[in-house]
Parts: structure tokens; C-alpha cells; sequence
């Protein structure tokens, strides 16, 4: 299930190399000398996790539906297609993925979802005829997620708080 994954979120253009990058952005100044490949590891067991599988599946079918015009329910659609301020259940989808990781994890995947680094940023300029509604915010509750697995490990960051 993990290389399914990886390799559905490769087809969406999101490499799990990206997410390591907003892992790093957002550790980075509380971890000294904190590297890509360390971030990369963080991803790695993030991915392996079945409720994070699941969640991953369930994000990009709803953005891909939506994009080939293939949901039944048209206002549905539409809302996924322009990623509508009030339409909050991409959200709450990742929040599923963050609470696996406890409140370090929220935190960063508010800070990160209005930040948008990187490729969360990509993902959210809403091209015309693309839909990454779930997906942009599935992509920052893995590097939320990451980057609190990175800090309750960190030694330094449990001495200081």
C-alpha cells in the first residue's frame, strides 16, 4: 500500500522528496543541523502508516472525480473544482493524518496550510480543469505530521519544553 501511494501522489506531481522540503521549513529552525534525509525518513514513516494510506487514497479519487466530471453530485463537484472557502472537509480529512501525531502536528498543519511552502503552494493556484482540493492539504498534514514526529524525537526540543 505504501508504494500505491507514492506512486498515486507521484502521478498528482508530488514527490515524497517535496514533502520532506516542508517538513524541513518547518523544523528547521528548532532542530540544529537538521537535513533533508532526516526529513525524508520522517515522511517515509508517515507514508507507511495504514490510516494515512487510507486518507491519501480517499483525497486524490474525491480531486480526481472531480476533475473528470465523474461525481454524481454536481454542486459537490463545483465546490471541489474551485476549492471553496467554506467547504472545509479537505481539512478535516488531514486533521485525521495530524491527530496521529498529537497537537505539535495541528498546529503545524495550521501554520503550514496558510503558509503554503513549496509544493502545498504548486498545488494550491488552482489551474483550470485541475482539482487538488484534498490533495494540498493531504500534502501538508504529512509534513505536519513529519515535522512532529522529527520534534517529539528531538531531544533538544523536549529539554526546552
Amino acid at each position: 500500500m505504501y508504494m500505491k501511494c507514492v506512486g498515486l501522489l507521484e502521478k498528482r506531481g508530488v514527490r515524497r522528496e517535496d514533502i520532506a522540503e516542508c517538513v524541513l521549513f518547518l523544523q528547521k529552525q528548532y532542530i540544529e543541523d537538521l537535513h533533508i534525509a532526516q526529513c525524508l525518513k520522517m515522511v517515509d514513516d508517515v507514508l507507511h502508516k495504514r490510516e494515512v494510506q487510507h486518507a491519501i487514497i480517499t483525497a486524490i479519487e474525491l480531486d480526481r472525480s472531480a476533475e473528470q466530471g465523474s461525481m454524481i453530485d454536481q454542486d459537490l463537484r463545483h465546490l471541489l473544482m474551485q476549492d471553496a472557502p467554506l467547504y472545509g472537509i479537505d481539512e478535516v480529512l488531514a486533521y485525521g493524518i495530524c491527530h496521529l501525531y498529537g497537537s505539535i502536528a495541528i498546529t503545524n498543519f495550521g501554520y503550514i496550510d496558510k503558509v503554503k511552502p513549496g509544493i502545498i503552494g504548486k498545488l494550491n493556484t488552482h489551474q483550470e480543469g485541475v482539482c487538488h482540493t484534498f490533495l494540498d492539504d493531504i500534502v501538508g498534514a504529512i509534513a505536519a505530521a513529519a515535522a512532529g514526529k522529527l520534534a517529539h524525537g528531538n531531544s533538544r526540543s523536549e529539554q526546552e519544553g
